[in-house]
């Protein structure tokens, strides 16, 4: 039996399904006194750090959780769960931390996208008994912000670089915590909880010794999910954002079957944008939800969903909050959430009203952290004779316009590309980053499902534009096409879905080709 430590935050859902696939029954912590009595302890802490105490101490965790890691017990700790055990972090600094280990919590200093986001490499600094199986070559996914700074280097198990080399997890007697999530790293997450479930395996140190580790390049697979007109829950695909051919919207397969096969073929992350009209509370739509419950059970790899994360009212005049949609998703198997007509609404209203604090993207970031909070931008080009003819971000274009025009600016769209509003994709990206996203996902109208290639022109703008990690999608047609976005931009990941869908090209198809021509991928 292992005992889960769920403190009402993020997607906990993984970390249970990840230990019942292994094989094992799972106790979720319903008062201190599960605490007091379990036999292994797993705490998978998501969101912000102050949240995340203040709750524990709310519930009466606190406490009995402190004796449990001074008595030497058992523990696994994740992402939260190892910052936990520090004294203090940035993120909260007037919140004091478990204070287990010395050292503190900081944000990253670098010139590289924050949040660190994506599948990197560990450097192994001494053996452990969750190491068993493992050669070294592995890469794991991490998600966060800031990263632990322990006084004592004895405690230092591992270490990652990104900008520069931080501690990704640590150890001391019984006490075990990652920074990253082994219940979102595929099957070598599963063998590093399958070797603490076991607990009295010999201690171990991969042979494999990286004198660097490198963050991969994320491949990500993306199903539009939708209902067709027979009422079924159907993968399709749009061209230029239109899902019908010949009146009927086109099915390319069931969601779950799709995802479990896209895992199987290496996808780094799989992304659900549910494109279905919500004539009804999204809460209510529990086919989506059903989905993510039944992907979460057999696909370890990070999951968006996107759709309908917006403040309601229902026809009975209750209120619902965005924040209370995303809960509803995050707990029944997503590890982030995407918005995306929205986030246009709320731009624009904090562009001429100034008003902050309340919007759908800073309430979620602020519970779950910004990490979980994905900006779905779809532009669309609007061409100009020159930059002074609209006073949005233009740029200078090598693809002319229809009379000629040398110059362009990406237009947003809502309601699935149906309307044009006025504020520009650069723009965008800037107030929401502001707000709290901590990704982008960058669509082109004009590029969808045309096969010719990713808009370069549009990626490089934004990505140079922002902080944040951007994902580029639209238009992938074969694996040079995502050679060229990872060659031409700084971008961290590659969206496609209908020549996966398809079986065009296989996913690892491009990353062969992407290792082929010297682009880190994970295999």
């Amino acid at each position: 039996m292992i005992t889960l430590l769920d403190y009402g935050a993020g997607n906990v859902r993984s970390v249970i399904n990840a230990i019942e696939k292994l094989g094992e029954s799972v106790k979720v912590v319903a008062s201190p006194s599960d605490i007091e009595r379990a036999s292994r302890l797993v705490f998978p802490g998501v969101g912000n750090f102050g949240n995340m105490m203040e709750t524990l101490r709310a519930k009466g965790f606190l406490e009995p959780l402190k004796r449990y890691l001074l008595e030497d017990r058992p523990f696994l700790g994740i992402c939260l769960g190892l910052q936990a055990l520090f004294e203090e972090s940035e993120e909260a600094p007037d919140v004091p931390g478990l204070a287990i280990f010395k050292g503190k919590v900081k944000h990253f200093d670098t010139t590289l996208s924050v949040p660190h986001i994506g599948w990197n490499g560990l450097k192994f600094k001494k053996e452990s008994p969750i190491f068993n199986g493992l050669n070294g070559q592995e890469k794991f996914y991490f998600v966060h912000s800031y990263h632990v700074v322990p006084e004592e280097e004895a405690i230092t198990l591992t270490t990652t670089d990104y900008g520069y080399e931080f501690t990704s997890s640590v150890q001391r007697g019984a006490v075990c915590a990652t920074q990253f999530h082994p219940e979102k790293s595929g099957k070598s997450g599963l063998k590093v909880l399958e070797n603490f479930m076991e607990g009295e395996t010999s201690a171990y140190r991969p042979e494999i010794r990286l004198s660097e580790t490198k963050l991969a390049k994320r491949i990500v697979a993306c199903l539009d999910v939708r209902t067709n007109d027979q009422g079924d829950l159907v993968v399709t695909k749009g061209d230029q954002y239109d899902v019908r051919e010949k009146g009927e919207v086109r099915n390319l397969g069931k969601p779950v079957e799709l995802a479990r096969r896209y895992y199987e073929e290496g996808a780094d992350e799989i992304t659900f944008l549910n494109i279905t009209g919500f004539r009804d509370f999204p809460l209510k739509d529990l086919p989506m939800l059903e989905v993510l419950r039944r992907t979460s059970k057999e696909v370890f790899v990070p999951l968006t969903i996107g759709g309908g994360i917006r403040d309601y009212t229902d026809s009975n005049g209750r209120h619902y909050s965005a924040l209370e949609v995303a809960s509803e998703y995050f707990r029944s198997g997503a590890d982030k959430i995407s918005i995306g007509s929205d986030a246009v609404l709320i731009c624009e209203k904090v562009i001429a009203e100034g008003a902050k604090g309340d919007s759908s993207i800073e309430t979620i970031s602020r519970v779950y952290g910004n990490q979980a909070v994905v900006v779905s931008i779809d532009p669309r080009r609007v061409y100009v004779e020159s930059p002074g003819a609209t006073p949005h971000n233009t740029i200078e274009t090598a693809i002319p316009g229809p009379n000629g025009e040398r110059y362009c600016w990406y237009q947003c769209t809502i309601k699935g590309g149906r309307e044009g509003r006025e504020i520009d994709a650069i723009t965008l990206a800037k107030v929401v980053q502001d707000l709290g996203a901590g990704e982008i996902l960058l669509n082109c109208i004009d590029r969808d499902g045309t096969n010719m290639g990713f808009d370069i022109e549009l990626i490089s703008a934004v990505e140079q534009a922002v902080d944040i990690p951007v994902i580029a999608s639209s238009g992938a047609g074969s694996p040079a096409h995502f050679l060229e976005v990872f060659s031409a931009t700084e971008v961290e990941a590659a969206l496609a879905a209908g020549i996966f869908h398809r079986k065009e090209v296989s996913i690892q198809e491009v990353k062969a080709f992407l290792a082929q021509n010297g682009v880190e991928v994970r295999y």
